[in-house]
């Protein structure tokens, strides 16, 4: 086991795709908040410079696509593990498009990949929370035991357990990955629960970092050469007692990612990046 944790959180290559004007009004959201869109997409273009620039990696920007609000959040469409790209089915119809783009874009990568093309099967990539070991899948408003069969199917080297979701839109919009073998988690009844669900799934021990903020439990973590554990989180201006918290992290370089426009459509960290581990080719 301690083999297929050694790579957990390392990542060569990123996609991303661009902020369409219709996002403001036309993105799927929970909330009624105004979004300020030259803000987010500063927000964005600031996101997309850490990874490329602060942390090195190779980011592929997919154009925005202004018949798709949603576009900016390209990882529900597609789950990468190793070598194997899995095209979803997003629970959304309005969304099922946005697929296309990160197809070509992971087919261009030399990635091995397997689509979802069962039309009772829905995935959002925002319901799987890999963690180094096995996958959970939250079956939500927009993923079903079918979606997370598939998914099972195409990542056969991993156990692969549902967790319900009862309230929020995914899975990971209150838990993330925070290094191996830690889950960031929020603080709420339904996060605890769904907690207690994965520990019990699984034959694995996972440690947590609990937080007050069930947004701020979003967080991207990498481990990267000449960098080590990377988590980039909310910042103390969204969030200030969640970053107390991840300033007891002390073996990361900790990242502050301001994101307090695409959060009003549902939009976390972890939604606006495909994080990809190529193997350089010998």
């Amino acid at each position: 086991m301690a083999g297929l944790m050694a790579g957990f959180g390392h990542y060569t290559h990123a996609v991303v795709r661009g902020i369409p004007a219709s996002l403001a009004k036309e993105a799927l959201r929970s909330s009624q908040a105004e979004v300020d869109l030259a803000r987010a997409r500063t927000e964005h273009e600031a996101y997309v410079e850490v990874l490329r620039t602060r942390l090195g990696l190779e980011v592929v920007e997919l154009p925005a696509d202004e018949s798709l609000p949603d576009c900016v959040f390209v990882e529900d469409a597609a789950v990468v593990c190793g070598d194997t790209a899995l095209i979803t089915r997003p629970g959304a119809e309005s969304r099922r498009r946005e697929t296309e783009a990160m197809k070509e874009a992971l087919k261009d990568l030399n990635l091995n990949v397997v689509e979802m093309t069962d039309e009772n099967a829905t995935l959002d990539g925002g319901d799987v929370l890999f963690t180094g070991r096995e996958f959970f899948v939250g079956l939500s408003k927009r993923t079903n035991q079918r979606g997370a069969e598939i998914l099972a199917d195409a990542f056969k080297d991993y156990a692969a357990s549902t967790v319900p979701v009862m309230e929020g839109l995914h899975l990971k919009s209150f838990c993330s990955m925070g290094g191996p073998g830690l889950i960031i988690i929020g603080s709420s009844e339904p996060a605890q629960k769904a907690l207690k669900i994965m520990q019990q799934m699984s034959d694995h021990r996972y440690d947590k970092l609990t937080v007050p903020d069930d947004l701020a439990a979003n967080c991207v973590y990498m481990n990267l050469p000449n960098k080590g554990h990377v988590l980039l989180h909310c910042t103390a201006e969204q969030f200030p007692e969640s970053v107390k918290v991840f300033e007891k992290l002390k073996d990361h370089m900790l990242i502050p990612v301001s994101n307090t426009e695409k959060v009003k459509v549902d939009g976390a960290l972890t939604c606006c990046s495909v994080l990809i581990n190529k193997k350089a080719n010998i």
